[in-house]
């Protein structure tokens, strides 16, 4: 096999396992896409990484989302609220992003990653309330984790599903899975934003993103079907969303600290 093509297949499966991980977990798609395109495709400019990702895992929730809809998993107002918020932040964050250096900027994105994995694990036993909903009491609530959520998003580069669904399920209760679907609205809303910020100055790949985007999609319909067969077991989803970060937040760590 010649380089260029080892080359479009490392791509194109990079981009498969960042849609499974969306469609399973709703999050970890930027969780995965920037190390992947920085350590296993080399992209050599973190920046491009960040911005390419962001634009390809935007694509990519969209189709997840297709298939959690399908499923009556989404809960469309919740997603509104959570999304509109977020936009705006994810704007400002992003251009915060940009003006840090891209290896001290994927260390911190590392670090947040373990304590929100933490987070997770901790909150493992609660299954959260079917008929969970975003009404009166609650809309400021979601609102809020929504702005911070996207600021988080644009400023590390991701589409912030990691941060989006343990949000959702604190501000309104609601079991995993409906999180993870209804999550997939704003993880592509917030990544449209990250990647149209990148775009402006020129931090998009588009012949990567295209096979990203391609790999990505056949990937999110398998994720999708898996993640409604492990939201039968008590806990099973919330657990594999923790270790899924854990080991990817401790290879970034590693790079950065030790690698070339």
């Amino acid at each position: 096999m010649s380089d260029p093509l080892l080359q479009t297949g490392l791509e194109i499966f990079s981009g498969s396992l960042v849609g499974f991980t969306l469609g399973l977990i709703g999050g970890g798609g930027s969780i995965l896409a920037v190390p992947l395109m920085v350590y296993l495709v080399g992209v050599s400019n973190p920046h491009v990484a960040i911005g390419t990702s962001a634009l390809a895992v935007a694509i990519n929730a969209l189709v997840g989302l297709a298939q959690h809809a399908r499923a009556h998993t989404v809960k469309w107002r919740c997603a509104a609220i959570f999304a509109s918020c977020g936009v705006l932040g994810a704007f400002a964050g992003a251009s915060l992003g940009k003006a840090v250096d891209g290896k001290k900027l994927l260390l911190c994105f590392a670090i947040l990653m373990i304590g929100v994995g933490i987070l997770m694990l901790r909150g493992r036993k609660n299954e959260g309330c079917p008929g969970a909903s975003c009404n009166r009491d609650n809309a400021a609530k979601v609102a809020g984790y929504g702005a911070g959520t996207g600021l988080l998003s644009g400023f590390f580069g991701i589409g912030g599903g990691f941060l989006i669904v343990p949000g959702l399920i604190a501000s309104t209760g609601m079991p995993i899975l409906n999180a993870v679907g209804t999550s997939l609205v704003a993880v592509s809303a917030f990544g449209f934003s990250t990647a149209a910020s990148y775009m402006a100055s020129g931090y998009v790949d588009w012949s990567l993103a295209g096979l990203f985007i391609l790999g990505g999609a056949i990937g999110s319909l398998i994720g999708t079907r898996v993640a409604r067969s492990m939201a039968q077991s008590k806990g099973a989803l919330t657990i594999f969303f923790a270790c899924v970060i854990f080991c990817v937040a401790t290879y970034m760590i590693w790079q950065c600290l030790f690698g070339r």
